[in-house]
């Protein structure tokens, strides 16, 4: 296959520096909730990629052309069990295109996470092709088939699953519908240490111009620079993306369990400054689902609660949370399409199944 793939011109792609890869693993963990896996990996992508010569080209969604076919690319697994092997990763989706009879025009993030969107980056770097500048949820999901193109319709197989050093690898050919899909994936994974590597949903470029949210690795470029320029950095990033600070306090209590290849982390806090005197708590599977400030729901998903380190308001990922922690907890609107009856159709089954029975509410109802 090419270096690089001759049908895209250079004027439709924007090469990204090493300081704007930073930036995007900054600014994507910011609408983690939590999950999405160790910003600490995506910086070690980031520096690997740099130091072994390879460039990161950008192309926006509208400039892919409608024929094209894209292909989304994570890792899927408990958070806790993060590790990543780049050979691993592009034999991957070279098995899904060998299988699939096609070759990926670019590959798009699954999803936003510190680790998980520059998975997809590097293996678009190493295969010589453009990352999408979107994804496919606008945050970070704990379920393979909890993404917008499953509102839209879009199958998500063939799929192939992979164990971390591509010794074992699965081709999903059909499944009976996307929820089916992440089961196969996550008894995979749950088998393989908790983690594997996935290549599915095979878009077209015309669906990649309407399905995906889009333009939202440069979104997230943007917040990762102001966390770094900027003198307070959390009231910024709330101001860019119309966001609430929810609670700010310290760690008093964390229960964190690895299993069927999930984390699950149960947290409690008691309040700070303008918080003092409450206490607050949630609960992630992967990713935070439900906050909870002195008994009465604060925010739910799909929502993104985030928490972040006070100071730099960089998100601290859910299973590395430990107590006497000081965090700040951010509550930020979903993209508008997980708000739709669809939507968030997905998600209360999702939540049932994690025993959060609480209707959805938007955040800034909640905050008001």
């Amino acid at each position: 296959m090419p270096v690089l793939n001759k049908k895209v011109s250079d004027l439709e792609l924007r090469t990204l520096s090493h300081q704007q890869l930073l930036n995007l693993v900054d600014g994507a963990a910011v609408f983690s909730a939590g999950g999405g896996g160790d910003p600490e990996e995506g910086y070690r992508i980031v520096d690997k990629l740099v130091s072994e010569g390879y460039s990161v080209r950008l192309i926006a969604p509208s400039k892919v052309p409608n024929n094209a076919k894209t292909v989304n690319f994570a890792c899927v697994g408990a958070t806790a069990a993060v590790e990543y092997d780049a050979n691993a990763a592009v034999k991957t989706l070279r098995i899904l295109e060998e299988y699939a009879v096609f070759s990926a025009y670019a590959t798009i993030p699954v999803e936003l996470g510190g680790f998980n969107t520059l998975a997809a980056v590097d293996v678009a770097a190493r295969c010589g092709i453009p990352v999408v500048d979107g994804d496919g949820a606008g945050r970070s999901v704990p379920e393979v088939h909890l993404k917008v193109y499953t509102v839209d319709g879009i199958p998500l197989t063939p799929m192939v699953v992979a164990d971390l050093h591509a010794r074992n690898m699965v081709i999903v050919k059909e499944t009976a519908d996307s929820k089916a899909a992440e089961r196969i994936a996550r008894i995979l994974a749950a088998e393989w240490n908790h983690s594997a590597y996935t290549a599915r949903r095979v878009l077209t470029g015309a669906q990649v111009k309407t399905s995906p949210i889009q333009l939202s690795l440069s979104r997230s470029m943007r917040i990762g620079k102001l966390l770094r320029k900027t003198v307070d950095p959390v009231k910024m990033v709330l101001k860019e993306i119309g966001g609430f600070k929810l609670f700010e306090g310290v760690v008093d209590y964390v229960k964190r369990q690895t299993e069927v290849g999930f984390t699950f982390v149960n947290v409690r806090l008691l309040g700070k400054h303008e918080d003092t005197g409450s206490m607050f708590e949630f609960k992630a599977k992967n990713e935070v689902l439900v906050a909870y400030r002195d008994g009465k729901l604060t925010a739910i998903a799909p929502d993104i609660i985030t928490p972040v380190h006070p100071e730099t308001g960089k998100c601290v990922t859910a299973e590395k949370i430990k107590e006497e922690d000081k965090l700040v907890v951010l509550g930020l609107p979903a993209p508008q399409k997980w708000r739709t009856s669809r939507g968030l159709e997905l998600w209360k089954d999702v939540l049932h199944r994690s025993n959060i029975f609480e209707e959805y509410v938007p955040v800034e109802k909640l905050a008001s």
